[in-house]
């Protein structure tokens, strides 16, 4: 296995020891910037921007409704915010327009409104993916009860990353401003009925505007309740277990994150260096977008530590990345500049926060290793190695292939591709025995070849006992899908390949490598797959694909293969 060492943090704060920034006028505007969402990899900020001449429906709005609210994004160039822009009148196609929240990948928006064939049939949420051609039309998402038990004036929703949870905030009291905070689970491709958090977030005041960090644990909202600074103020919390009812007490985040007018809409990248909140204190307009520094504290202790990867994929040689390129566009502040802030050009008070859990930013492209393209209709899952369960999906891009997946520390993760007519692929990132800091690891490319005769794919997330023949546990997703690929297309008939390094005898090789693929077929014979469509051989060193001279190479010769017949 392939090792990336890097230092770990044991710290239990992040510690924010300058002035909020406002991002200046190329983010925000003399009219009011709302609810920024930035996206996990921290390159691209949405908003909404109210009453602004470029919107839809302008500064007056309708003729029945005054105002109006557009989506703006602004995109990271260097270390500085591009001139914002608005998204096209797919997303922007009523009067009052509100994204929530974007997936890892970047393909799926989550929006305010319960959309039915393009329009606003309902108060709710909808969801739009990214295609070649651009954005689908929003769809609405059925959420049971929901329609039922919101019954107040407002309304929000956070998709969570792994998108197999939506925190929903509203009141189910008629007219009322005093939300409380629910869940809805994606449960066998429904959504469940909202569940309330319970009395350790909620409380007779107002709970809303969620956010759940990237570690899918440290919740971040928005409250009135007594013992804040201003009308509205951001606190933070932890969920102690799966149950989603059992919940650190909230901490209040205290200035200079809260301030004595309207603070709310807390979002923050998978990275953690940066907050992003709206405050009307010290704005341009008449509400603004600032960021926060998020830095651990000194004295934060260290040790070695390392991941574990699968061998024999495309692109793997580890990679941190993140680093700016530089350049400033627009007018907004870069990430060395601290100006002038509503605190003042000398503050130093800091803000001290329960740390979220770090996490790691996954990426690479899918293709189809045939042609080069990307496959209409790919997707990304990944799962539990130790469990089996799948804990998550991505769509890649569709220009591009490229996906992007945030995986919390603490499992042993299979990432797999699949796609109509291609076999699939899958690699391994093993985050179970560590706890680091937050990383990038991109180049993790998922070529699938095509499913017709003299294709040969490698098995990757095969496990064996060292020097054995023996199938970990760990294998049992890999040889599921296998199993199922043959179920799918009951003419195919494969032959399966055991391959080793040149370390020992060319008879225990051989000998070594037959009795593994022998394994492979002994699990899909017990899954009632014929024999007959069945062949295997063990080639021993016979069949190298790298040079036996480096560790690596022999790391990516022993392996097993499947050709189709």
């Amino acid at each position: 296995m392939k090792k990336l060492v890097f230092f770990l943090l044991f710290s239990g704060f992040l510690v924010a020891q300058k002035a909020p920034e406002n991002l200046g006028s190329a983010v925000n505007s003399e009219y009011a910037e709302l609810n920024p969402v930035i996206s996990p990899d921290g390159r691209t900020l949405y908003f909404g921007r109210k009453s602004h001449p470029a919107n839809r429906f302008g500064v007056k709005g309708s003729e029945t409704i005054s105002g109006s609210q557009d989506i703006w994004f602004s995109e990271k160039v260097g270390n500085a915010w591009s001139t914002a822009r608005r998204l096209s009148d797919i997303l922007n196609r009523d009067q009052y327009n509100t994204i929530l929240s974007i997936s890892p990948d970047g393909q799926t928006i989550l929006l305010k409104g319960a959309y039915v064939n393009g329009s606003y049939v309902t108060r709710g949420f909808s969801l739009a993916n990214k295609t070649a051609g651009g954005w689908t039309v929003p769809q609405k998402i059925d959420i049971p009860g929901y329609e039922q038990m919101s019954k107040g004036k407002n309304e929000y929703g956070y998709l969570t990353m792994d998108g197999k949870a939506i925190l929903l905030a509203f009141s189910r009291k008629k007219n009322s401003e005093d939300d409380d905070i629910y869940v809805s689970f994606l449960e066998n491709g429904k959504w469940t009925r909202p569940m309330d958090l319970g009395d350790g977030i909620n409380s007779k005041y107002s709970e809303t505007t969620p956010f759940l960090s990237a570690d899918g644990k440290t919740l971040y909202f928005s409250s009135d309740r007594p013992g804040g600074q201003g009308s509205q103020d951001i606190y933070l919390t932890r969920r102690l277990d799966d149950t989603w009812q059992n919940w650190r007490k909230p901490q209040n985040l205290g200035p200079p994150v809260n301030s004595d007018e309207y603070d709310a809409y807390y979002s923050i990248s998978a990275k953690g260096d940066y907050a992003y909140f709206m405050s009307a204190k010290g704005s341009l307009g008449k509400k603004d977008i600032f960021r926060l520094a998020l830095e651990s504290p000194p004295g934060s202790e260290a040790a070695g530590g390392s991941v574990n990867e699968s061998p024999g994929v495309p692109g793997s040689v580890n990679k941190s990345t993140g680093k700016d390129a530089g350049g400033k566009v627009g007018n907004a502040p870069t990430d060395a500049a601290i100006g002038e802030s509503r605190f003042g050009p000398t503050s130093t008070r800091s803000v001290t926060s329960q740390e979220s859990d770090p996490v790691v930013l996954l990426s690479g492209s899918v293709l189809n290793q045939k042609t080069g393209k990307v496959p209409d209709d790919a997707s990304v899952t990944y799962e539990d190695l130790a469990t089996g369960k799948t804990l998550g999906q991505a769509k890649p891009d569709p220009n591009t292939g490229k996906y992007k997946l945030v995986l919390p520390y603490g499992k042993n993760y299979g990432i797999t591709a699949k796609a109509k007519g291609l076999i699939p692929t899958s690699i391994n990132l093993d985050l179970s025995t560590v706890r680091g800091r937050y990383i990038e690891l991109d180049d993790r490319d998922l070529s699938m070849v095509p499913l017709v005769k003299g294709s040969t794919a490698t098995v990757n997330n095969l496990f064996f006992d060292l020097g054995k023949a023996t199938l970990k546990p760990e294998s049992e997703p890999e040889l599921k899908r296998i199993q199922q690929v043959m179920k799918e297309n009951m003419a195919l008939i494969i032959e399966i390949s055991g391959h080793t390094d040149n370390t020992g005898s060319d008879e225990i090789n051989n000998k070594l490598s037959l009795e593994r693929a022998n394994a492979v077929k002994d699990y899909l014979l017990n899954g009632n797959i014929d024999s007959s469509r069945i062949r295997t051989k063990g080639y021993g060193k016979s069949k190298p694909k790298a040079d036996n001279s480096t560790e690596e190479g022999r790391q990516i010769n022993r392996r097993v293969e499947i050709e189709i017949l």
